[in-house]
């Protein structure tokens, strides 16, 4: 299929190309769907619209967490709290069921199991020491206060002026977030508050502390939360941050060169229909045939269990596809699952897809032609969480085994098994019936197809197990 842009103004037009990011509702005001309760046992309950959190005696710090993960973002949220509980907002967060080291300037810090950790924006409401530390960002669960610095007096002394002037004793305030990179920025009702560097975590997820207490004085005391907006940002392509770094995660693409791929058919990379600039790999447009210009690229390595993450923009009526296990050796299909000389390596496949104006995606069954479903076997949910063409989203898949998992903008969109009779069966009923042991490979290699359409890659991160 052709690309066309079939809009009569081009003011319109230019919005549906290039559309900015908006903030959306964090928290839906009625119930918890999208939020997780982990750490400590405090209460978060739901009062006219309020995310009420309420401290427990004798439990650890507790968090209710999103459970999608976010990376550069603009964070805005309204709190109220009562002066006898310290409290925060932690962002870029994580948890691990294993021990986890961290490495930064020079130094070591250690995480042990099950710990949340991650930048905290403080809630520090404690008039009596005359510290006051709202807004500013302690790492919870490894290094302590990184702004003020634990060490700078006369950053600390300047910092609690600040916020001894605008901080609204037991009445609401109003935050604002700013995470771009390594770059961490702040406002408390207004004011600029804390202007940090740090690059140790580049993503998480976002929580509301309830911070522990031991004194029986303060069991119930309470911190509400309102008026909770994010807006995704960008984040800086082709780097791996610490965590990332500690973890095991690699870069797949350098973001400048060729290095590690080629194309499906051939032992180089395509010499036209593809185009690397500003740290961005785009198939260009061609008509929208299948591998008909630069056609697919492959990894130059073979995976079997690994997580990969992706970036990817469409524009309008795009088509495209990533797939995995990929098997550049077997003939390509039609669209009935006979063979023919021309067309996409076989694999499975993450579709691509603008799902308002291809048609494909009123094709195959049930929408298993749609955004981040498996192509022609397995429907993405509908809950699913696209952002607006022209925007970056984020594909992840994870692969242990058998088991395989879609994610779209850090939030799972489908799970299946293969080699099962259930993943047979789906099998037996799309394009690929025709193909011996399709989908149960060992191993294969990652694709990034050509379907003819402009779509935009970076990020390309893969971490082997």
């Amino acid at each position: 299929m052709k690309y066309r842009c079939l809009i009569a103004a081009p003011l319109l037009a230019m919005s549906l190309c290039h559309a900015q990011p908006a903030a959306v509702d964090l928290f839906n005001g009625k119930d918890f769907t999208g939020w997780a309760q982990r750490g400590g046992k405090a209460e978060y309950t739901i009062e006219n619209g309020e995310i009420v959190g309420t401290s427990v005696l004798n439990t650890p710090n507790s968090f209710l967490c999103t459970e999608r993960e976010y990376g550069d973002f603009i964070l805005e949220y309204d709190f109220k709290v009562d002066g006898r509980l310290n409290s925060g907002v932690q962002i870029r967060s994580l948890i691990f069921n294993k021990p986890m080291e961290y490495e930064f300037d020079g130094k070591t810090f250690k995480v042990p199991a099950g710990r949340l950790h991650g930048y905290q924006v403080e809630i520090d409401p404690d008039m009596n020491r005359k510290r006051m530390w709202s807004g500013g960002i302690y790492d919870e669960g490894r290094r302590g206060w990184l702004f003020p610095a634990a060490n700078d007096e006369k950053q600390k002394a300047a910092f609690s002026g600040t916020g001894l002037r605008v901080f609204k004793q037991e009445d609401w305030n109003s935050v604002r977030v700013e995470a771009r990179g390594d770059s961490i920025k702040t406002w408390l009702n207004g004011e600029p508050m804390a202007d940090l560097k740090d690059s140790v975590t580049a993503s998480g997820f976002i929580g509301l502390q309830v911070h522990s207490i031991g004194n029986k004085d303060h069991e119930g005391t309470k911190v509400r939360w309102r008026n909770l907006k994010i807006t995704d940002l960008d984040p800086p392509a082709n780097t791996l941050s610490a965590q990332e770094k500690a973890v095991g995660w690699k870069l797949l693409w350098d973001g400048k060169t060729t290095d590690g791929w080629r194309g499906a058919k051939s032992d180089s990379f395509p010499t036209k229909g593809w185009e690397i600039k500003n740290g961005v790999l785009t198939v260009l447009a061609s008509g929208g045939a299948e591998s008909a210009a630069g056609g697919d690229i492959i990894t130059r390595d073979r995976y079997s269990d690994f997580e990969l993450k992706i970036d990817f923009k469409m524009t309008p009526a795009a088509n495209s596809g990533i797939k995995y296990f990929t098997q550049p050796n077997l003939d390509p299909i039609t669209g009935t699952g006979s063979t023919t000389t021309t067309g996409s390596a076989i694999g499975l496949e993450y579709q691509i897809l603008d799902d308002l104006r291809h048609p494909d995606a009123k094709m195959g069954r049930d929408g298993n032609r749609t955004l981040a479903s498996l192509y022609d076997l397995l429907t993405a949910a509908a809950s699913k969480k696209p952002n607006a063409i022209g925007q970056w989203n984020q594909a992840h898949l994870i692969v242990r085994g058998n088991h395989v998992e879609h994610w779209l903008n850090g939030e799972k969109v489908l799970g299946y098994e293969r080699a099962t009779p259930e993943f047979r069966e789906m099998v037996a009923k799309s394009k690929y019936h025709n193909i011996p042991g399709f989908g149960e490979w060992t191993d294969g290699h990652i694709l990034l197809q050509d379907h003819g359409d402009h779509v935009s890659f970076r990020n390309i991160k893969i971490l082997v197990r």
